[in-house]
């Protein structure tokens, strides 16, 4: 009897193969809502910060904010999927975003600067699940999968996060007539949608993969398949830390230029008389280009590999610096160029980043360090966020998007690097 108990073990658990088109399923669907939740808030909270303090010094402050909270956010939800899963986990963390768009409602009926600086904080545990969900889609995925099932998840966003901006104006109208601030309006939106994507995980993300991805890697040890539980969990270990730190370097780059380029659009915008339809037009275009060339580049970086992916994300973006610098204020298309471009370089790097960590980290500590780089990401927005309305103030918004441009390029020395020592 001792000996078949790890075949009948083996046979309990749900078949990987099987049970991942569901898992993709339920989490495309969550991501659709958490997209709507997400570019909502993004496209009106420099605005409504501008609005409330009559400074665009610090417009930069809401994405500071929210990308800040961000962490935190990253840091428990990758602790509470590590421990529980990532069903409970993500549903938990959306349920914050959520609580927070509340908060930043009630912020902007009392005109009360404070509750809006602190309900934007919590309102960042939503970006931080958003992102966090991409994790889940490469769980239980065949290794030379992973990045196509990363971009899976990912391009579920571009739905949500297209319709969002351009909802701006209609809840913003809607907002009105409930007696809200016109710039709140969105947040009516982003609250909803990130309740519903919690509900959505809550009920239906069963199995939970990453608990399904550890039930097949023990069962397999008890079979005495090493090398098939190896290749499960995901860790290659002739990349080691260095492959690690590559990751996290190529995400946390490509995070810091783009929030600090995209927060700063809108009030770039509005300052040379665009109306929040035009700005919201070009984030809802950003946003698309974020998500929806996830596909093509799940299936680049499966193919092609980590590093050359990951350096084609630092050319994009000094591109981007530079046709945004050079884009005169007027122009919305030259501008929706380059913010496009500027969310191809980002979805480049962190879908490459993404399939380097998951590569790289054994599934027995998984969820917990994706955690921690993704509170390094989000440190590097908050960052980008927070500087970026200094800088226009400063300089003005072209010195912003070119510093961002040549930042980027920081990516392509470490590449080498870390290339030629494999």
């Amino acid at each position: 009897m001792t000996s078949t108990a790890p075949t009948r073990t083996t046979a309990s658990i749900p078949d990987p193969a099987q049970a991942q088109p569901r898992i993709l399923r339920v989490l495309v669907a969550s991501q659709i809502l958490s997209g709507a939740g997400l570019a909502a808030g993004v496209t009106v909270g420099a605005l409504l910060a501008q609005d409330m303090l009559g400074s665009t010094s610090l417009a930069g402050l809401p994405s500071a904010l929210f990308t800040a909270g961000s962490a935190l956010a990253a840091v428990a939800v990758g602790r509470v999927s590590q421990a529980r899963g990532r069903r409970p986990g993500l549903a938990a963390g959306y349920l914050t975003g959520a609580v927070g768009s509340a908060g930043v409602i009630i912020a902007a009926v009392l005109d009360n600067p404070v509750l809006l600086f602190i309900a934007l904080f919590v309102y960042g545990a939503g970006t931080a699940t958003n992102l966090q969900a991409r994790y889940a889609g490469a769980d239980i995925a065949a290794p030379g999968h992973r990045a196509r099932a990363v971009s899976t998840v990912l391009v579920a966003t571009t739905l949500g996060g297209v319709a969002g901006p351009n909802l701006a104006a209609p809840t913003g109208t809607f907002a009105e007539h409930l007696g809200i601030p016109n710039l709140a309006g969105p947040f009516i939106l982003s609250g909803a949608a990130y309740a519903l994507a919690a509900l959505v995980l809550a009920l239906w993300l069963r199995p939970d993969p990453l608990l399904l991805a550890r039930s097949v890697a023990q069962a397999e040890e008890a079979d005495a398949e090493a090398d098939q539980a190896a290749a499960d969990g995901g860790a290659d270990t002739s990349e080691g830390r260095g492959g690690v730190v590559l990751g996290a370097l190529v995400m946390v780059l490509t995070q810091l230029v783009m929030v600090a380029v995209m927060t700063m659009t809108p009030v770039h915008m509005h300052d040379h008389g665009h109306g929040t339809a035009a700005s919201g037009l070009v984030i809802a275009i950003h946003i698309g280009a974020m998500y929806l060339p996830s596909p093509l580049t799940g299936w680049l970086v499966d193919h092609y590999g980590r590093m050359k992916i990951a350096a084609a994300s630092g050319i994009t973006l000094l591109t981007a610096g530079i046709l945004a610098a050079a884009a005169p204020g007027d122009s919305v298309a030259l501008l929706a160029l380059a913010l496009a471009l500027l969310g191809l370089g980002w979805n480049f790097g962190l879908v490459a980043g993404t399939a380097i960590i998951t590569d790289t980290v054994p599934l027995a500590t998984r969820a917990k360090s994706q955690g921690l780089v993704d509170v390094a990401i989000a440190i590097a927005g908050a960052t980008g966020g927070m500087a970026s309305g200094i800088m226009v103030a400063a300089t003005g918004y072209p010195a912003l998007a070119l510093t961002g441009g040549i930042l980027s390029l920081a990516l392509l020395p470490a590449i080498a690097a870390t290339a030629y020592r494999r």
